[in-house]
């Protein structure tokens, strides 16, 4: 079986971001709703904090079998690191939140919705960044941090690269 787990080849930096999107993006949706759903008795603060704690544990458990080709479960390093990453996502949402409480009066329930999932989209492309390359790039073919590193640069487009995949292969004659 661990056979099988290294020989696993990791998903493209696209395919790899459109599961993301399916299986994070599908569980911000629903945890949007249950974190509506959950303020009308707790404080939103704490209904954020209690959705994005479950969110993330099944989220960093879809992520680690689905989206980054991790081929099993999520070690608990894994669910550690993806948890620091949620924290920051979850300070994002929060600010949001309370500017928009700040600012209006009285704001519907679109609006706040409109307000959190823009906030966590923002989060969610920082999180897929830190997910690929942190915290999933060990199970990656070829293994290590520096092989993920450089195959996260050689994804990036050409006009933004520069000559950074030329700095990389000097740095490091592996690549």
């Amino acid at each position: 079986m661990e056979t099988a787990r290294s020989e696993q080849q990791a998903p493209g930096a696209f395919l790899a971001f459109a599961r993301f999107v399916l299986c994070g993006g599908g569980i911000g949706v629903l945890s949007s709703f249950a974190v509506a759903g959950l303020a009308a008795w707790l404080p939103w603060v704490l209904a954020n904090a209690l959705i994005t704690v479950v969110s993330t544990l099944l989220a960093t458990e879809l992520h680690a079998r689905f989206t980054f080709g991790a081929g099993g479960r999520a070690t608990w390093r894994q669910h550690v690191q993806s948890a620091g990453s949620a924290a920051g996502a979850y300070a994002v949402t929060s600010v949001a939140m309370l500017i928009l409480q700040l600012t209006v009066a009285q704001p519907g329930a679109v609006l706040e919705q409109v307000v959190y999932l823009s906030a966590s989209a923002l989060a969610g492309i920082a999180r897929f960044v830190v997910l690929r390359v942190l915290v999933f790039a060990r199970n990656r073919a070829g293994g290590g941090t520096v092989a993920a590193t450089t195959a996260a640069v050689a994804s990036v487009p050409a006009t933004v690269q520069g000559a950074a995949p030329a700095r990389v292969a000097a740095l490091c004659p592996a690549a």
